[in-house]
């Protein structure tokens, strides 16, 4: 009964998220609080919630001062640089763009955060997509991917997660990996390519200098050269759910196109190598873990305000400024918080894990890693890291040993379902992506589902291709 009506309620929120018949909060918040009265334990759902605010709430500061942290440095002007650099390779071309949307979130993806990344990605590309009327879903879906594939990184929670249920080295079960892990995120590359021909097609190409002109005379129609090469005059579209384009929008959108204003007041110049020794500093000791994230983040956003913005009307200000980001994004987490703390307090996520164990047949047992790799696709998508590898895999593992399947090669097949699980409603890290791009949460969901579960297919394929699952 706990199985039946744990993937209803699963089903049941995606359903209406995607429908737009409510909004995430609510519906990650009202719909296990009702499941868990069908379930029998309505009076335990306090002690469920709280659980799972308590265990969500280090994630949540977290994000709380990431955000700040880095809303402040690209204020000051550190990713400047390497944001001109990704927008000199576009050159306002869509395809460009889309493709430059995978290298950025792939190379960011390396200090291991996917909330990092997130920021980093959307604040250096939101302003062009948002310029050229391209779909932000696409932004956010490849954004996705590639940090999911990216994620497997032994310091990025996968990886080291498996090693540790398992008692195995990350190091033996990463390396192997690395060409079916490296198939996977050209895939990203390709799929991005092919995405960005079709966004070009839709809306055609401008160059740099072009939109750059637009901004200055404050113009909000694009003209350009249709796909045909009529060039025809496009008149302003809304995509990917980004809003209705009203003038508040429009304004908030013209202001955030200036991020890389060289005469924007933020800017500090003369702080430019400490901010970025700062920066590198941080992301270092988030590596080597000598402290807690959230306790580097908020002692490094506390510095940057300081060091930075000194006045304290302008750090108010800096606050201010992320204030909106800072409150959907935690919002969200302790929302996503209730649905956790229902769906493992009831035990319904335990009841579903075995119930798919069961069921593979046991003419299967000497393909167990091929199994767990299917498998990761909906667990780690239904279900968060940690329950899926210390909760699912050692009995996975196990089962897959009966049949004479090392554990490495488990712990492999287990890292193939990251690409989709970024997009989890369970993940945190979505919600800062969709939140700054200004995109419905089902609106992503819709788009990015089939080719994150493809990209884990092709990781999947390539593993076993190359004899390493």
């Amino acid at each position: 009964m706990l199985t039946i009506l744990g993937f209803a309620m699963i089903a049941t929120f995606l359903v209406l998220i995607m429908m737009k018949k409510m909004s995430p909060i609510a519906a990650l918040v009202l719909i296990p609080a009702l499941f868990c009265v069908f379930v029998g334990k309505g009076a335990k759902l306090g002690d469920y919630v709280i659980e799972g605010v308590t265990s969500l709430a280090p994630t949540a500061a977290m994000l709380m001062f990431a955000i700040v942290y880095f809303g402040v440095m690209i204020d000051v002007g550190l990713f400047d640089p390497i944001v001109r650099g990704i927008l000199k390779f576009c050159k306002a071309d869509p395809m460009r763009i889309v493709v430059g949307t995978a290298i950025l979130a792939a190379i960011v993806s390396l200090d291991g955060d996917g909330s990092t990344t997130f920021m980093i990605t959307v604040s250096a590309m939101y302003p062009l997509y948002k310029r050229l009327k391209m779909s932000l879903v696409v932004m956010t879906g490849v954004a996705a991917m590639a940090n999911g594939v990216m994620n497997t990184l032994p310091w990025g929670g996968p990886t080291a997660r498996a090693a540790t249920a398992l008692k195995l080295d990350a190091s033996d079960i990463f390396v192997p990996m690395i060409p079916a892990l490296a198939v996977g995120l050209l895939a990203v590359f390709v799929l991005s390519y092919f995405l960005g021909l079709r966004e070009r097609k839709r809306l055609g190409v401008l160059t740099l200098n072009e939109v750059l002109v637009e901004e200055k005379e404050t113009e909000t129609v694009l003209v350009g050269s249709a796909g045909s090469g009529s060039g025809a005059a496009k008149s302003p579209v809304t995509t990917g759910g980004s809003g209705s384009g009203t003038d508040a929008e429009d304004t908030e959108d013209d202001e955030r196109f200036q991020a890389l204003d060289p005469d924007r007041p933020t800017l500090r110049p003369k702080l430019y190598w400490f901010n970025a020794l700062l920066t590198v500093g941080l992301l270092t000791a988030m590596i080597m873990e000598w402290l807690p994230i959230p306790v580097l983040f908020l002692l490094g956003a506390a510095l940057v305000l300081t060091v930075n913005f000194p006045h304290i009307p302008d750090q108010k200000a800096r606050l201010a400024a992320h204030a909106d980001n800072v409150l959907n994004v935690s919002g969200m987490v302790f929302a996503a918080a209730v649905f956790t703390g229902v769906l493992q307090g009831t035990g319904m996520v335990d009841h579903m894990a075995k119930w798919m164990v069961e069921v593979i047949p046991e003419g299967m047992g000497p393909h167990m890693a091929l199994v767990t790799g299917v498998l990761s696709l909906p667990l780690t998508y239904f279900m968060s890291n940690d329950g899926f590898y210390f909760g699912v895999l050692p009995v996975l593992a196990e089962a897959g040993a009966a049949h004479g399947v090392t554990p490495l090669e488990m712990a492999r097949a287990s890292l193939v379902g990251q690409p989709l699980h970024m997009s989890s409603p369970l993940v945190p890290a979505v919600y800062v992506l969709v939140g700054m791009a200004k995109v419905e949460f089902g609106d992503h969901t819709k788009f990015v589902v089939k080719w994150a579960a493809l990209t884990c297919l092709i990781i999947l394929a390539a593993g076993m291709l190359f004899g390493i699952i």
